[in-house]
Order: C-alpha cells, then structure tokens, then sequence
C-alpha cells in the first residue's frame, strides 16, 4: 500500500484595503484567524492561517492592505504586505469586483475610485518585482457576467496573472476552486504546523487583535483609524482560568469618551464581546480587564511595531 505524500507551502493574499482578504483566509481555513470588520485597514500585520486539504497544508499569509502611505504605520504595512509575498510559493490577488464593476458603469463612489488606484498599484508592484499572481474576482455576489468578464479582461491583459478565479468570500461561491488551485500549487513536503492548529498567532497578540475588532465594530462611524490595544498581562492562573490585562491606545482626548461610552457601556460591550469570543477561542474561562489611555504618539513608537512584526525604520 502507497502512502501519499504530503504537501506544503505558502499562500499570500494581496490586495487593497477592504478587498476581502481576512474574510477569504478564514473562508479557507474554516476558522476565525484575521479580525473582520467594515473599516478598511483592519489588518494591520501578515497573519498566518493554516488550511488543511487532504494530504496538504496551505499556509495562508493574510497581508495588509496595499495603498498609497503617508504615515509611519501605512509604510510599515505596505511593506509587510509586500515582504509577505517574498517566499510565497504563489500568489492571490483579490480584487474587489464590485468596486470595479461601479468604476466601468459609471457608478463608482469615492471609495471606488481609491479601490481602483490602489489595485493599479499593486500591478505595477507585481510587474517591478517580476511575479506572477492569481487573480480572484471577489464579491461577485449580484453582478452581471459580462461586467465581471470587462474587468477579469482589464486587469488580464496587464500580464501579471496567470489565471482568474471569481469568487465570493462572504458566501462561500467559488471558494473550492480557488481552494483547489492553491493546492496543486504547494511543493512536497512535511507540513509546517500540527493538523490541528489553524493559525501561527501568539495568543497574547490574538486577545488585543480581538478586542480592536469589537471597537471598530462597535464605534466605526466615530473613531478614526487611530486606535491600537496592547496586552499588557496574560496570567495562566491555577484554576486552568486566564487574566488578561489590556491597554486600548487612542491619540486625542476626544476620542477617549467614545471608546468609554456614556457611564462606561460601550467599554463594557467591548470588554464582554472580547471575552466572550476569547473564552470560545481559548477553550477555557477569560477574565479580561480594559484601560483606556491618550498616547497621541503611539503609531510612532517602535516597541508597538515590534510587537506585531512590523518595521520600525520604514
């Protein structure tokens, strides 16, 4: 009797912000490694998540989104974003399509406009570097065929891809193909991690990943992209329990009342839907405790990028 040999390697997902890429790396893992929410930049550091097909392991490299920088902290991301790609056995370009579709109507709102400037960027990056790329058509939900083939055709004839993929990460819809592909494209080899773990993650790191989430879900509208948390203490306690000691970052004093809500409701919400999903996540009790403090400096502190993996002198 033959044993099959396994298989592994590394998939980066590339895109601009907002593109869909944390929501396609949970689709593919089948479990939740990238925070998702409606703010674009959500991902602020390469997250590795582990999806199992079979005899094959694919490590996904969730990057950060793709754009034109101004700060110190968009340079540091643009970059991991790029340096993702570096050992990447291949390559996903996920474009959002509707995005697209809107610009070739002549329906395209701002944030389209900006989608198509940054996806145009990221070609040109492609073609510097010499790489090839998949390209998946995300959010194709509700669209038109033929729209959908004008802008597969658009982005095709720049050269850079090898092949096109139409999918919705949202619902599933031509995830398996795109999954499919991804495996074919892993050399032999043993795997990189355990069968069972689905994310390279310290779990210090995924508790203040998680509590930003739900402060964007829950203030998107009134907090600007300037807030960061840092876990400050994460204690294994006797009773097999977890105390975790969080800090959440914000750069002005105006923004602090946001983040604490009316008699401390909206921190508690942050602070109760955090240690809900952590419990869930860690498999046992979380106590979780939030401070909020005014550092209008902390995007230009390195110790927070060395926390996260990003470069500082960038």
């Amino acid at each position: 009797m033959t044993v099959e040999s396994t298989r592994a390697g590394f998939a980066a997902v590339i895109g601009a912000p907002n593109a869909g890429k944390s929501t396609l790396t949970n689709r593919l893992v089948g479990a939740k490694v990238s925070i998702v929410t409606q703010k674009v930049q959500t991902t602020r550091f390469p997250v590795r998540g582990v999806a199992m097909s079979g005899n094959c392991q694919i490590v996904l490299v969730d990057t950060p989104g793709i754009f034109a920088p101004r700060r110190r902290l968009d340079r540091a991301m643009v970059r991991a974003a790029w340096g993702g790609t570096e050992d990447a056995d291949i390559i996903v370009h996920l474009v959002d399509a509707a995005a697209e579709v809107a610009i070739n109507t002549g329906e395209a709102k701002a944030q389209d406009k900006r989608a198509r400037i940054d996806v145009d960027s990221i070609v040109d990056g492609l073609k510097a570097a010499g790489k090839t790329a998949i390209l998946a058509l995300n959010k194709i939900d509700g669209l038109k065929r033929e729209n959908l083939l004008a802008v597969a055709q658009r982005l095709f004839e720049t050269g850079v891809y090898s092949e096109v993929f139409m999918i919705s990460a949202a619902t599933g819809a031509g995830v398996d193909d795109l999954m499919a592909r991804l495996v074919k494209a892993m050399p032999e080899g043993p795997w990189f991690y355990p069968e069972d773990q689905t994310a390279d993650l310290p779990a210090r790191l995924l508790a203040a990943e998680l509590t930003r989430e739900k402060i964007y879900l829950r203030v998107h509208e009134e907090l600007p992209y300037s807030a960061a948390v840092e876990t400050t203490s994460f204690e294994e306690r006797k009773d097999g329990a977890v105390r975790i000691e969080q800090t959440i970052y914000v750069e002005r004093e105006s923004q602090r009342p946001i983040v604490l809500g009316k008699n401390g409701q909206t921190l508690k919400w942050i602070g109760q839907k955090s240690r809900e999903e952590l419990t869930e996540l860690l498999g046992r009790t979380v106590h979780l405790f939030l401070t909020v403090k005014v550092d209008e400096s902390w995007a230009d502190k390195r110790e927070f990028y060395g926390d996260v993996g990003l470069d500082f002198d960038v």
